[in-house]
């Protein structure tokens, strides 16, 4: 892969704000899903794409990348394949690493519901009631912007494509459904928190499938 190959694969500019790095990501990672129609869809592609967006969406990684294209202006040479010993390894320490700390993370936040919309609904109103249903959301915010540190600090194996792509998806429906039941703690409209519930059972659909598969 040529160094400059991460931003075309993104379809952005080299001089793209982290914002739109972040929008060209999610817009192409549901373009190319396995599942889609699209005639580029592959696991493959959602291997490049997921490997272009683990550099170029972290800044830091970005500067140094960048720094790197400019002490290397022409294209670095093919790196060798990796023998079946090293692409083993590799997923076993994916697996270790990453599979299964995302897993938990996810297992923490969805079983937990449940329990907290009970304890809720015997009185949305009461401040008792909320504040605690408002620290479970503050705690699943902290779990899953761990869970998706973790999630981009390795490269996917090519043979779990598919069970990434469904990590990544799972992840992104469990951060719009906290974002739909914090704006219920705010105004108290159901709406926001039945939106927030339906966000979190298709993630624990996704957690099943993704199971499955394995």
């Amino acid at each position: 892969m040529s160094q400059r190959d991460r931003y075309q694969i993104l379809q952005v500019s080299p001089n793209a704000t982290q914002a739109e790095i972040k929008q060209a990501y999610r817009r192409l990672a549901k373009q190319l899903h396995p599942d889609s129609q699209h005639e580029n869809a592959s696991h493959e592609e959602i291997v490049r794409l997921n490997d272009a967006y683990e550099i170029l969406g972290d800044p830091q990684r970005r500067r140094n990348y960048d720094r790197q294209c400019s002490s290397h202006p022409t294209p670095l040479a093919t790196k060798p394949q990796r023998t079946s010993r090293e692409k083993d390894t590799h997923l076993q320490a994916w697996m270790q690493e990453v599979y299964i700390p995302v897993q938990s993370a996810i297992d923490r936040i969805l079983n937990a519901l449940d329990a907290q919309i009970d304890d809720l609904a015997a009185d949305p109103f009461d401040d008792e009631l909320m504040e605690a249903f408002q620290n479970y959301l503050d705690n699943c915010r902290q779990t899953l912007n761990k869970a998706q540190r973790i999630f981009t600090s390795q490269p996917n194996p090519a043979k779990f494509a598919a069970t990434a792509a469904n990590l990544y998806y799972c992840l992104n429906h469990i951060s719009d459904g906290l974002e739909e039941m914090e704006w219920f703690g705010r105004n108290y409209d159901e709406h926001y928190l039945h939106s927030g519930k339906e966000l979190f059972r298709r993630a624990d659909r996704l957690r099943s499938a993704d199971r499955t598969t394995l």
